[in-house]
């Protein structure tokens, strides 16, 4: 037993802290260019079979203390990396080609490690801002996902603004049922629950009770501004769920946002405007006297009420009234980034305000944002992210229904020769071929979802141990994400369909804050160009504390949207804590630089 401990300690002492080999150095400088001749900023220069490397600045120069004869590596995300042997010459003009394969893009693969695609030993999809941008920037972000993920099922369930989105990366892989993936924000796991609005207490959409799943709800990931996004990594491996535990059982997508880089400040200012419609109706039936008669009803009232409509020239488009809009889109967008040696920094602001196609529905994001990068020593690095968001959304009355009250199942069954316009003293009249008048529904009924939410992150990354052939640091990362949400729904009594209710008011509030931290450590041992091993171990704890209190309130006095003030009142509370701790240790191995071992297991 002491004989197999003495290898054991032997063995970590010849893999964390090899013995150092000094050298006499040199510096070598240089300036790094696309083929355009535009400075290449990030770009990593590193010396070949060592841990010693440097990132260009702005401007694309570096400086890096190199022994004689030295080999360098540089490689930058999009472009082809270059082997350069430096032979007398100590100032570099290098130019990268761009790579349009992407094979020697570096990817994250677990917590604190990273490779190059081509290594890749699991599927790993990247998105940059580019391709997340788009043409045009999408409404939220997870709708700016769809079409941009391999192998991913994006739907959104409805078109309702403020989100709404199912992402389903590897289909249905948890034993409770969750399909969606795991978001983890610059190191924080990101809250992305589904929060009913109440609306089934009318809709009837699924089950009995007030919530449901199925009325419409929008996903918290919807949250965030996209215009903040450096690039998007979709880990959807099974090593994913060794690190993270069975949350990323559906897979994980890892944001990393915006950061300041070494330079000038730089000031970016946007403004988009611009509008949206439908791209086709679906049109409506003409009917004549014959076959409004077979309508459901009496037939010869049903022909008389055609006849007096036609006479009138009362025949409507409803679906052209109700969904043929366009609506001003409008997204501002302020950011400021640069930094020194020591300090990098970025800010921004954000406003979006869209309309819906229908009227009285919109959805409006603030967010403000402040990245801070600062390196106490040259191996010591510290990161804070910061991020505040305030949305409001007026979601309408659509989707999955049971009683025929939303807008689309309303419509369905509506001939174009009803009347639902109101009088002159602005009263609707109701709808005798379904349960509601659409077009009282959306005049008269709101559905406010309002966020506030906070998450902040911090990143700490300490070297303990450097030398020409391994390379020790110490790698923490924690953060929270916090949100306050509320929902008020109001369906006043003179609704048709409000009748035995006599007016709904719903008033939810939920409160949610999550919390996370790992600490690990991580080696990377390559004894030469041809073999590399990364060695990494930690701990993890993840809580969570979710706390939705719905109030559906009936007898509603007119004008009051106060529950007290009702005749009938049903409070329902759903209430979630958890604690999750898990250790991890994953190995990585890559020999001459073509096959690539991962391996990882979490407790």
């Amino acid at each position: 037993m002491r004989k197999k401990l003495l290898f054991i300690i032997g063995w970590l002492i010849i893999t964390i802290a090899p013995v150092t080999l000094f050298a006499q150095t040199k510096a070598l400088t240089g300036t790094i260019t696309a083929s355009n001749s535009s400075p290449v900023a990030g770009a990593t220069v590193a010396l070949k079979n060592s841990s010693q490397a440097v990132a260009s600045d702005a401007n694309g120069k570096f400086s890096l203390n190199v022994p004689d004869n030295a080999t360098v590596i540089i490689s930058a995300i999009g472009y082809k990396s270059q082997t350069i042997t430096i032979a007398g010459n100590y100032n570099l003009k290098i130019t990268l080609d761009e790579d349009v394969s992407n094979l020697d893009e570096v990817v994250v693969t677990g917590l604190s490690t990273s490779v190059k695609r081509k290594n890749l030993a699991n599927s790993v999809a990247v998105i940059g801002q580019k391709e997340l941008d788009g043409t045009a920037p999408a409404q939220t972000f997870d709708a700016a996902l769809e079409g941009k993920i391999p192998g991913a099922n994006i739907n959104a369930n409805s078109g309702s603004p403020g989100g709404g989105i199912s992402i389903k990366l590897r289909g249905v892989t948890s034993v409770y049922g969750n399909t969606q993936p795991l978001y983890v924000i610059d190191g924080v796991e990101a809250d992305n629950s589904i929060t009913s609005a109440g609306l089934n207490a009318v809709t009837a959409a699924g089950g009995s009770g007030p919530t449901s799943t199925q009325d419409n709800p929008s996903s918290r990931i919807a949250d965030i501004n996209a215009d903040d996004i450096e690039s998007i990594e979709i880990l959807k491996g099974a090593s994913a769920a060794a690190i993270y535990g069975s949350k990323a059982a559906a897979g994980v997508i890892i944001i990393t946002t915006k950061h300041g880089k070494q330079g000038k400040t730089n000031i970016r200012i946007s403004q988009d405007l611009g509008f949206s419609s439908p791209i086709k109706l679906l049109g409506v039936r003409q009917f004549t006297a014959q076959t409004a008669a077979t309508l459901p009803g009496d037939s010869a009232t049903l022909v008389n009420m055609f006849k007096a409509a036609q006479a009138s020239g009362h025949i409507y488009d409803y679906e052209k009234e109700i969904y043929d809009h366009k609506p001003l889109l409008r997204n501002t967008t302020f950011s400021m980034d640069g930094g020194n040696d020591k300090t990098g920094f970025y800010f921004s602001v954000a406003q979006k305000d869209e309309g819906g196609i229908v009227q009285r529905t919109g959805y409006n994001n603030t967010s403000v944002r402040l990245n801070l990068d600062h390196k106490i020593t040259d191996g010591i690095k510290i990161g804070i992210t910061t991020n505040y968001i305030n949305s409001s959304a007026d979601r309408g009355l659509f989707n999955n229904d049971n009683a025929g009250v939303t807008t689309g199942i309303a419509l369905s069954s509506t001939p174009d020769f009803a009347q639902l316009h109101p009088d002159a003293n602005g009263v609707y009249p109701s709808n005798p071929f379904a349960a509601s008048n659409p077009l009282q529904t959306i005049a008269l009924m709101q559905n406010n979802e309002l966020v506030n939410r906070f998450i902040t992150g911090v990143n700490l990354d300490v070297t303990l141990q450097k030398s020409s052939h391994s390379f020790t640091r110490f790698v923490g990362r924690g953060g929270v994400d916090f949100y306050n949400l509320e929902t008020n729904v109001l369906f006043p009594s003179v609704l048709q369909f409000e009748a035995v209710a006599k007016g709904t008011s719903i008033q939810g509030f939920t409160k949610n804050l999550n919390t996370n931290f790992i600490f690990s450590l991580v080696n990377t041992y390559a004894p030469s160009d041809k073999f590399t091993l990364t060695s990494s171990a930690g701990i993890t704890q993840e809580t969570g504390d979710y706390n939705n209190l719905l109030d559906v309130a009936t007898q509603v006095i007119s004008g009051q949207t106060d529950v007290s003030q009702a005749g009938a009142l049903n409070a329902t509370q759903s209430r979630i804590k958890y604690l999750n701790g898990g250790i991890f240790i994953q190995e990585e191995a890559n020999i001459i630089n073509a096959i690539t071992l991962t391996g990882g297991l979490r407790f």
